[in-house]
């Protein structure tokens, strides 16, 4: 198992949606269903995602859209049943808090 999942993890809030993606390596679909990226492909202000249940999806780089604003709050209904994420990594993404003034800026 990697580093401890119940340690407290501070990122920016306003940070591009693909550092974040990148990052988490998890994806939030409309329906509420929290999806991990089995490959994920910067394509200028668009990539493609590929989960791990072979979903493919074009998504567009944006700090105010839909699935960043669902990535902070950490709302999803539940995890994708194919995908598998792992116990630990949805304990480290529900340890996760994401502060306007404080924490990483993932940057590269």
């Amino acid at each position: 198992m990697p580093t401890d999942p119940n340690k407290a993890r501070y990122y920016r809030k306003q940070i591009p949606l693909f550092r974040l993606v990148d990052k988490l390596k998890l994806w939030p679909s409309r329906r509420g269903i929290l999806h991990g990226i089995k490959e994920f492909d910067e394509r200028g202000s668009y990539a493609v995602v590929i989960t791990h249940c072979n979903k493919h999806m074009v998504v567009h780089d944006s700090k105010t859209s839909r699935a960043a604003r669902w990535l902070r709050n950490k709302w999803y209904a539940e995890a994708c049943p194919q995908c598998r994420i792992p116990e630990w990594k949805l304990q480290k993404y529900a340890a996760t808090h994401f502060k306007r003034g404080y924490g990483s800026h993932l940057r590269d």
